[in-house]
């Protein structure tokens, strides 16, 4: 029989247990009322100019806008973005450090490195997808091809002899081509250069043929007649670029091979404070000024839930790993 001592105790614990959940249920609604109470630092794991830093600088304008704290963005390089997304893996999970994550540092780096630092699945919490390019499919005037279908049966009747570039081993546009080469069973020369610009300014001078990249690149170059396009690699035509074929449209259904990009935080970050965030940046992707400006780049504001998100991730993981065995793809 219980004695009025365990009564007590029992009725103690109670009280403490009801008082806990009742603090922890406060704590996580004052994480969502307070935040943000301080200056956010948005990385980028690559150099400034680039589409990841273009778009992040976008996001953190209309995020300081919205909220009246400063979103600094920093520019961590290095290991094909591994340096920077590691560095945000291991930042307190308090969503006051948020990554610019892209499909190389989130699904293409685990195929690419041995040993990465972090696990795209593991070490981040999904925030919010934010924006999707496609690669648009090149080549210099002087190749003989002004279809997929064309250049295809151009480069099978030269196996090895053709050739292409790109931003460097293990960039988007490497395995964007190596997809295709794979799809379509052709064979075509790699020659990596070191950065995207110096990929395209040869291509336009003749020293390479074919080049399948990131709109924003080469759409001046398509526009004045430097580049001829052939197709663009997302499951819709572009709206920068109305009356150019997609690659399925082209004779190979099911291809896409975009660049996309997206806000992941570490993992951790209590879930009302990454549903802020996931709220605050939809809007924003929204807007029709942020929709403008990113479709002027060449890119598509692409504005979902974390959930959706974090299944883009797990999604592309899967599918370039093969393409990266496949193609014998290595890192610089």
């Amino acid at each position: 029989m219980p004695t009025i001592t365990h009564k007590l105790i029992a009725v103690c614990a109670v009280s403490i247990g009801a008082s806990g959940l009742f603090y922890a249920q406060t704590a996580s609604a004052q994480s969502a009322t307070s935040y943000p109470g301080k200056t956010i630092r948005l990385v980028v794991p690559f150099t400034p100019g680039g589409s990841t830093d273009i778009l992040a600088r976008a996001i953190g304008q209309k995020l300081t806008e919205a909220w009246g704290q400063s979103v600094i963005i920093d520019n961590v390089p290095g290991a094909g973005g591994a340096i920077g997304a590691d560095k945000v893996a291991k930042a307190p999970a308090d969503g006051y450090t948020l990554l610019m994550g892209h499909i190389g540092t989130l699904a293409v780096n685990p195929s690419l490195y041995p040993n990465l630092p972090y696990d795209p699945i593991k070490s981040f919490a999904p925030v919010a997808w934010v924006a999707r390019v496609p690669n648009v499919l090149v080549v210099h005037p002087s190749v003989p091809a002004k279809s997929v279908k064309e250049l295809v049966a151009l480069a099978k009747s030269k196996p090895g002899q053709m050739n292409y570039g790109s931003g460097g081993n293990g960039s988007a546009a490497n395995l964007a081509t190596e997809y295709f080469k794979l799809q379509t069973g052709t064979s075509l020369l790699h020659i990596p250069y070191r950065g995207t610009a110096p990929a395209v300014t040869d291509l336009v001078g003749g020293q390479t043929q074919v080049l399948f990249t990131g709109a924003p690149a080469v759409i001046s170059q398509i526009k004045n007649g430097q580049l001829r396009a052939l197709a663009v690699s997302s499951p819709k035509r572009m709206d920068a670029l109305p009356d150019l074929p997609t690659v399925a449209e082209s004779g190979y259904p099911g291809f896409e091979a975009d660049q996309w990009y997206g806000v992941v935080a570490p993992a951790g970050t209590p879930a009302d404070v990454i549903a802020k965030l996931n709220t605050q940046i939809n809007q924003a992707l929204n807007s029709a000024e942020l929709k403008n400006r990113l479709n002027a780049e060449g890119a598509i504001a692409t504005p979902d839930t974390p959930a959706n998100f974090g299944k883009l991730i797990a999604a592309e993981i899967a599918r370039w790993k093969p393409v990266i065995s496949g193609g014998r793809v290595k890192a610089d």
